[in-house]
């Protein structure tokens, strides 16, 4: 059984390396369809594509998808503060690479 920092390893990869459609998505995050049109539609989620029908999404999104949904589910925060929250914790992701960068914690 491999250790959990290479399953975590080995899922980002596939996750960033994945093009999904909304069917799929749905599937890796168990929502219904529309809860993730919503998600587009708020700009939580970036589709690639004219129409749900066309819509591919990097595997990124499923991160994202999963985090909103999670935020709306177990703190009942709605679509714009999900996605508030999401741009800010991506922020504090990339602050803390440039500082780990530059010799700090």
């Amino acid at each position: 059984m491999k250790n959990s920092a290479s399953q975590h390893l080995a899922i980002c990869i596939l996750e960033e390396q994945s093009e999904l459609t909304l069917a799929d998505l749905c599937r890796a995050c168990s929502a219904h369809t529309e809860i993730i049109i919503e998600l587009v539609e708020e700009g939580v989620l970036e589709a690639a594509g004219s129409s749900p029908d066309d819509w591919r999404f990097d595997g990124r999104n499923i991160r994202r998808a999963r985090v909103a949904l999670r935020l709306q589910q177990d703190l009942g925060v709605n679509l714009a503060g999900a996605a508030l929250a999401l741009q800010l914790m991506e922020e504090i992701e990339t602050l803390r690479s440039r500082l780990h960068a530059i010799g700090g914690r």
